[in-house]
């Protein structure tokens, strides 16, 4: 079966949205350094968003100046969610914007998104790290924060509306929504406990889909908002990859935490709501996987 890997871009441009998501290409600094197209999304920590409806005109403009750069790094970073072993690696920084009211009056106040990210050859790594008071429900994700990645895969596939693709929830299919794929990586931490990891497990790749049974660490693909899937599960009429799998791994962590080597699920909230602090969300993949129809790249 045909591998796949994360696609590189000949172009140049860069495209930015700045607004909760962020809409970024990175760029190589040298031969060892790899390009890449993704999204960036925070939920959870701002105003809470209650309708789909937007509030008025905008648009998502290039802006060639905001860069993320991933360095070839081996050896150097534990996936723990602990942001000690990134501190020598620069990072860029966005202004979290609903998605569905951007104006720059509406930023979240908690101040500014930095991401980092570096690779070893074999996997990528990402660093999201954020200002926000801590809050923690367990098993209520709608009352812990959210974070996920989405990567551009077709050729038309737009930040807005997630793929951009016209059709219904009924009628789109990997057909009538050819080139508007978009894989997303999303990370609910409502049962997750903080400094493990999860993401892709032998129990949900043994069932063929991108599902995380034990920390909602899930791997995605989607043509619009109305039509996300697990990967390897999709609509009548689409090709599914019984070859899919989570491909994903992830661990967060929040600077209030008074230890350092990792909590128990019986520890939970593991620290005081409202508590001041800074969310670290860290992440891998590899850079070449097996699913070729749903991941990014070909």
């Amino acid at each position: 079966m045909p591998t796949e890997s994360i696609k590189t871009k000949k172009s140049s441009t860069t495209n930015t949205c700045l607004h909760s998501s962020t809409f970024v290409s990175f760029l190589p600094l040298h031969s060892r350094m790899l390009r890449y197209l993704l999204v960036f999304f925070l939920l959870g920590l701002g105003t809470r968003v209650e309708s789909h409806e937007e509030s008025g005109h905008w648009s998502c403009e290039s802006e060639s100046e905001i860069r993320v750069e991933t360095e070839f790094k081996p050896g150097v970073i534990t996936l723990d969610g602990h942001a000690d072993d990134w501190k020598d690696i620069d990072g860029s920084y966005f202004p979290l914007l609903p998605a569905l009211d951007p104006d720059a009056e509406n930023e979240f106040k908690g101040g500014k998104m930095s991401v980092k990210s570096v690779h070893d050859g074999r996997d990528i790594f990402f660093l999201l790290q954020v200002d926000g008071d801590y809050a923690y429900s367990k098993g209520e994700s709608n009352k812990c924060p959210s974070v996920a990645l989405m990567f551009q895969i077709g050729d038309s596939a737009s930040y807005h509306d997630m793929g951009g693709c016209k059709e219904h929830s009924t009628s789109c299919t990997d057909k009538t929504c050819k080139g508007h794929e978009v894989d997303i990586m999303h990370f609910s931490i409502g049962s997750a406990i903080p400094g493990r990891l999860y993401g892709g497990n032998p129990l949900d790749n043994r069932d063929g889909n991108g599902g995380d049974r034990f920390g909602h660490l899930v791997d995605l693909y989607a043509w619009n908002p109305h039509c996300r899937y697990l990967d390897g599960i999709g609509p009548p009429g689409s090709a599914n990859d019984s070859s899919a799998q989570n491909d994903w791994k992830g661990a967060w962590w929040h600077s209030s935490f008074t230890v350092h080597s990792g909590f128990v699920e019986d520890e939970s909230p593991y620290a005081d709501n409202g508590k001041k602090g800074t969310y670290f969300f860290e992440f891998s993949r590899s850079l070449r996987t097996m699913d070729h129809l749903q991941q990014v790249g070909t």
